[in-house]
């Protein structure tokens, strides 16, 4: 984590929100465009749904990335939706 000068995290910016949100619109997986995002003083907040765990941590390392050296406060929920395609019926 960066820190400026007086050993603080810089705050985000909306130029760091921005870019934020831009790498998660540019994700192939539909549910990381979905994502809110907003600033929390010093931190960038992402909150929604996702399918999985891995889901969860791929859209934290996107957002870490775009805004880098800001702090990224994770606060999505993970809620398994079984598909239709994976239900079988019976007879």
């Amino acid at each position: 984590m960066l820190t400026n000068a007086l050993g603080r995290q810089p705050a985000a910016t909306e130029d760091d929100l921005t870019l934020a949100r831009a790498a998660l619109s540019r994700s192939s997986i539909y549910v990381l465009r979905r994502l809110q995002l907003d600033r929390d003083g010093e931190s960038i907040v992402m909150r929604g749904r996702v399918d999985s765990y891995y889901h969860k941590q791929l859209a934290q390392e996107l957002v870490k990335a775009a805004a880098e050296g800001i702090e990224v406060v994770n606060a999505l929920q993970v809620v398994y939706t079984p598909k239709l395609d994976y239900v079988v019926e019976s007879r």
